[in-house]
């Protein structure tokens, strides 16, 4: 608002005055926080216009809880304890997911538990079974108490954590507290040997970066860790590989599974169609490494206009549920994606990610693949 602390004058108490009442009406003002929330579903109470929604009726998903100015496009921070102490008084307790902003927890009775994870990211598969433990700690100590969370954002990659999530969870064997067993995978490395753009527009070059999330020691944070930054390039007509690449199914099984596996080649799969001439018919970026990128755990990449800026979109996934060689992502699956983004992908547009064999004992990548890579 433009408030200056030099020497005052005597109209600039007033001003000043008027400034404060100005922000005050704005942060009560649903309007823009509307704007902000979108189509998101939002709950009135007593008066207050909040983003927030029950998924269940123990279970309250919001926005984040905000203070002074950005007080203006999310929750008022002191809007939602209203609400909460006169619907919930003394049995609610606040999940803050987000590592970049925060809160005094006495602002809620000292009820808030962080659990952080980068905004646009995913949560680990740890994090998310230590959080459903105390959430379930929670709402089983008394019948009354619920739980409120929140993060910044809700992306298409979140969604796809949620769905390995499910895949792990088993109905509950010699436990007695009735919770689902968790089969947490086994760490995972996979040898990311391509990555190609399928189906792009008035574009012949578009850059990436792998990055990987971090285990910090003794933390439940996780920060993201650059392994790569490279570029995807225009297909030529034809350009013949040496030989098709292969393609391969995961192993996921007991260790005598595992061990029988070790000593057979690893079953292959029908070539894809992206693997012939159709490749022509459409634009395509790809990039070969040269070598192997060996990539474990949770892997984000992000695709962008040039090589320090200009994000077009990216996509998050772990290594231990990559089930073939291959994994595609449409449109749709894709997080963030902007106008840029849109304006250079066609209709039929995929974005290709081609590992190699699970068990890597067995590389079968031929030399003549690795020559025609270093041609790129």
């Amino acid at each position: 608002m433009g408030l200056k602390v030099s020497k005052q004058g005597p109209g600039q108490d007033e001003e000043l005055t008027i400034q404060h009442h100005l922000i005050n009406y704005i942060s009560t003002s649903c309007y823009i926080r509307n704007m902000v929330s979108k189509q998101r579903r939002r709950m009135l109470v007593a008066g207050y216009d909040l983003d927030m929604s029950y998924i269940t009726d123990r279970v309250l998903a919001m926005s984040f809880p905000a203070e002074r100015m950005r007080a203006m496009f999310r929750n008022p921070l002191w809007q939602v304890k209203s609400v909460l102490d006169m619907t919930h008084q003394g049995h609610y307790k606040i999940y803050n997911l987000c590592i970049e902003e925060t809160y005094d927890p006495s602002n809620f009775d000292g009820r808030v538990e962080l659990y952080p994870f980068d905004d646009n990211h995913v949560p680990p598969l740890q994090l998310i079974k230590i959080f459903c433990e105390s959430v379930h700690s929670w709402l089983s100590s008394d019948p009354k108490n619920i739980v409120a969370v929140h993060c910044m954002v809700s992306i298409p990659s979140q969604r796809r954590y949620v769905g390995y999530w499910e895949s792990i969870l088993s109905p509950p064997g010699g436990n007695t507290n009735g919770l689902p067993d968790v089969n947490l995978p086994k760490p995972c490395s996979r040898e990311l040997w391509r990555i190609r753009l399928y189906d792009m527009v008035n574009v012949d070059t578009v850059f990436f970066v792998v990055s990987e999330m971090q285990e910090i020691p003794n933390q439940l944070y996780r920060p993201s860790v650059e392994v790569l930054r490279s570029s995807c390039r225009q297909v030529k007509k034809g350009y013949q590989r040496g030989s098709s690449p292969r393609y391969y199914l995961s192993f996921i099984g007991g260790d005598e599974e595992e061990k029988e596996l070790e000593l057979k080649e690893p079953n292959r799969v029908v070539q894809m169609d992206t693997e012939n001439a159709i490749i022509y018919q459409k634009t395509c970026l790809d990039h070969y490494f040269v070598q192997p990128l060996r990539v474990t755990g949770d892997v984000r990449v992000i695709f962008y206009e040039k090589m320090f800026g200009g994000r077009l979109f990216y996509c998050c996934f772990n290594t231990a549920f990559i089930r073939s060689s291959l994994l595609q992502l449409t449109m749709g699956e894709l997080d963030k994606v902007g106008k840029k983004g849109r304006s250079i992908c066609g209709p039929d547009f995929c974005l290709e990610l081609l590992f190699g064999p699970a068990n890597a004992k067995h590389s079968l990548r031929s030399s003549s693949d690795e020559d025609v890579a270093s041609n790129d």
